[in-house]
C-alpha cells in the first residue's frame, strides 16, 4: 500500500504508531541539523521531520534533495510535536520519517500551491490541475459533491426516479444559440447538444415515469459572465398528475433541506411575489429581499415643475438609503458617474437628503420648494439621516437602471451577506413578450409552457397580457430554479407555436416528434430546473460559479487549460464533408 494514513487524520491520539504516508511536498524548512516538511494530500497536512541524531545521513541527503510539489512516500513514527500549531488537526504531531521513496519529481510549479497564491486567474486555469490542490478549490468541488448527494437523496426519497436523456438531439428555439455537432453518418446534417433536456423530460411523463429528475450538463452559446458558462449543471425535474402547487412544495421542501444542512436553521414557507409586483417593487423578476430599498414612485411630486428632466419622463422612480445622508458630494458624484456608464445607460441621477438635524437639501433645490420636498420625503417614509436617490426615463430602462444601483448600494453598504439567506418565488410571469425586431411574440420561458387556466380566452384577444403557469425560485438575488405546469394539450400547443410565428410546417419540422405523443394520452405536467453550478455557489456564500466547476471555461469561452476550441485537421473535415469558408 502506499499509505496507511492520510494527512489529515493523525492526532496525539496516534502516538507511537508506524504509518505509512504518501502526498505532495508542500513546504520545506531546512536548518541543516533538521529538515521539516509540509506533506499534503486532499485530507490535510501532515508535518515530517528528519533529524541527524535520529536519522541516517544517507536519509538526511535525501531529503535535501526534495522539491516543492514532488510526490513523496514515507514510512516512520507519530511523535509528538514540540512546536504544535492549532491551526491545523495534525498539530499536535510529526512523523519522524525512517524511509522515503520520490515516487515522481516536479518542476518548480508556476504558481505557489498555497491558500493565498500568487498565481493569477488566467494562469491558475491554465493550469486547472494544479490550481485543483488548493484548499480554495478542492473545498469548493467537495462542497458541490455533497449537495449533489443530498439532493440524489432527497429526491430519491421523494419517489423520484434518475433517468439519463440524450445528449445528440435535434436544434429546437429554446431562447439561446445551440451548439452544434456534424454528423459523419449523415452528411450536411448536425446534431445539438441540448440547452436542457425538456421536450425528453416531457416525453417521459408521457411514457408514465410520473416522477424524472436528472442532474444533467446543458449547454448554451451565449456571451459569459461570473455566474454564467457555455456548459453548466441542472438538477432537471418533472412530475405529471401534478399543479403548481405540487411541484412548488416538493422543490421548497428540497431547498429547506439544504438550507437547514447549510444553515442549521429552519426556514418558514418562502414568501411569494408575482412577477408585476416584483418589477413594480425592485425592478427585476429576481429581487435581493435581504434589504430595503424598494422603489416609490413620484410621477404625481415631481411632474409639473419645470424640471423638463422629469417632466418628459415616462416614470421618476427612486429608493431610500437609510443613513446615508452623511455621503459626500464626491460619493454622490462617484455614484452618479456609475450609474452613467454604458453598462447603466442612465442620464443622470437626482438626490434628497433628509439631514440628521431635520433639514431637507437637494440637487433640485432650484425647481422644487421646502413644501415639495417634504411630501416626496413623506413619500419614502424617510427618516433623518436618510438620502434619497432618483432616476427617470422610459418605464423599462428606469427600473432596470435603478435595480442595478440598488444592487450595488446593497454590496456597497455590506447589505448582502452572504451567510444570510432569503429564498422567494416569484409566479404570475407574462407568457410572451413581444420583440419589436422580429415584429412577433417570444415565449418568456419557452414554448411549452401553459398559460394560467383563467387566462385561456387572452390568446384569441390580448396575448401580451396572458400570463403563464410560470415560477421562479430566487435566492440572494439569483434565480437559482424555474419552471412551469406544460401544455398537454395537441390543440393549445399548436395554438401557441401560431402565436410565436412557427408556420404549421415549422412547428412540425421542430416539434413533430412531441406532438405525435400528445396524441396518445399525455397527462397533465410540470417540472422545475435548478441551475445547479449556481446554486452550490450561492449556499456556500458565493455568486461566482467558475471555482465550483472542476475545469471551467473562461469569459470568452475557452478553456486555456486544453486550449480549446481549435481547428481541426483537413481530413476530419473531409470525413464529415464540410469546408471552411471564415468571413474576416
Amino acid at each position: 500500500m502506499f499509505r496507511t494514513r492520510t494527512n489529515g487524520e493523525l492526532t496525539l491520539k496516534n502516538l507511537n504508531e508506524e504509518v505509512t504516508l504518501s502526498g505532495w511536498v508542500q513546504t520545506i524548512r531546512d536548518k541543516g541539523f533538521m529538515i521539516w516538511i509540509d506533506l499534503r494530500d486532499r485530507y490535510g497536512i501532515t508535518q515530517l521531520v528528519f533529524d541527524q541524531e535520529r536519522s541516517t545521513a544517507a536519509l538526511m541527503e535525501e531529503a535535501k534533495e526534495l522539491g516543492r510539489e514532488f510526490v513523496i512516500q514515507v514510512q516512520g513514527n507519530v511523535i509528538e510535536r514540540a512546536s504544535k500549531n492549532p491551526k491545523i488537526p495534525t498539530g499536535e504531531i510529526e512523523i519522524l520519517v525512517s524511509d522515503l521513496k520520490i515516487l515522481n519529481a516536479s518542476e518548480l510549479p508556476p504558481f505557489t500551491i498555497e491558500d493565498d497564491t500568487d498565481g493569477g486567474e488566467e494562469l491558475r486555469m491554465k493550469y486547472r490541475y494544479l490550481d485543483i490542490r488548493r484548499n480554495p478549490v478542492k473545498d469548493k468541488l467537495i462542497f458541490r459533491h455533497k449537495m449533489a448527494q443530498k439532493v440524489r437523496n432527497y429526491l430519491s426519497d421523494e419517489g423520484f426516479i434518475e433517468v439519463e436523456t440524450p445528449v445528440l438531439i435535434k436544434s429546437t428555439p429554446e431562447g439561446a444559440r445551440d451548439f452544434v455537432v456534424p454528423s459523419r453518418m449523415n452528411p450536411g446534417q448536425f446534431y445539438a447538444l441540448p440547452q436542457s433536456p425538456q421536450t425528453f423530460k416531457q416525453l417521459l411523463m408521457v411514457g408514465g415515469m410520473d416522477k424524472y429528475f436528472q442532474i444533467v450538463k446543458c449547454f448554451r452559446d451565449e456571451d459569459l459572465r461570473a455566474d454564467r458558462q457555455p456548459e453548466f449543471t441542472q438538477i432537471d425535474c418533472e412530475m405529471a398528475f401534478v399543479e403548481q402547487e405540487d411541484i412548488m412544495n416538493v422543490f421548497e421542501g428540497m431547498t429547506k433541506t439544504l438550507l437547514k444542512d447549510i444553515t442549521g436553521k429552519d426556514f418558514q414557507d418562502f414568501p411569494r411575489m408575482t412577477f408585476a409586483d416584483a418589477m413594480k417593487t425592485y425592478g427585476n423578476d429576481k429581487p435581493d429581499i435581504r434589504f430595503g430599498m424598494e422603489f416609490h414612485e413620484l410621477n404625481d411630486l415631481t411632474k409639473g415643475k419645470d424640471f423638463k428632466i422629469f417632466d418628459d419622463a415616462e416614470l421618476v422612480v427612486g429608493i431610500n438609503v437609510e443613513g446615508a445622508a452623511e455621503y459626500t458630494r464626491k460619493q454622490i458624484d462617484e455614484l452618479t458617474n456609475w450609474v452613467k456608464r454604458p453598462q447603466i445607460g442612465a442620464f443622470g441621477m437626482v438626490w434628497v437628503k433628509y439631514q440628521a438635524d431635520g433639514t431637507i437639501t437637494s440637487s433640485v433645490n432650484k425647481f422644487y420648494s421646502e413644501e415639495d420636498l417634504k411630501k416626496i420625503v413623506e413619500e419614502f417614509g424617510a427618516k433623518a439621516g436618510d438620502l434619497m436617490l432618483i432616476l427617470s426615463g422610459s418605464e423599462n430602462k428606469v427600473r432596470t437602471q435603478l435595480s442595478a444601483l440598488r444592487m450595488e448600494l446593497g454590496n456597497r453598504l455590506g447589505l448582502r451577506k452572504a451567510d444570510e439567506f432569503a429564498p422567494l418565488w416569484v409566479i404570475d410571469f407574462p407568457l410572451l413578450e413581444w420583440d419589436e425586431e422580429t415584429g412577433r411574440y417570444h415565449a418568456m420561458h419557452h414554448p411549452f409552457t401553459s398559460p394560467k387556466t383563467e387566462d385561456f380566452s387572452l390568446l384569441e384577444t390580448d396575448p401580451g397580457k396572458a400570463r403563464a403557469n410560470a415560477y421562479d425560485l430566487v435566492l440572494n438575488g439569483n434565480e437559482i430554479g424555474g419552471g412551469s405546469i406544460r401544455i398537454f394539450d395537441k390543440e393549445l400547443q399548436s395554438k401557441m407555436f401560431d402565436l410565436l410565428g412557427f408556420t404549421k410546417e415549422e412547428a412540425e419540422a421542430q416539434f413533430g416528434f412531441l406532438m405525435n405523443a400528445f396524441k396518445y394520452g399525455a397527462p397533465p405536467h410540470g417540472g422545475l430546473a435548478f441551475g445547479f453550478d449556481r446554486l452550490v455557489a450561492i449556499l456556500d456564500g458565493n455568486e461566482v460559479i467558475r471555482d465550483y466547476i472542476a475545469f471551467p471555461k473562461n469569459n470568452s469561452g475557452r478553456d486555456v487549460m486544453i486550449d480549446a476550441p481549435a481547428p481541426i485537421a483537413e481530413a476530419q473535415l473531409g470525413e464529415l464533408e464540410l469546408k471552411l469558408d471564415l468571413k474576416n
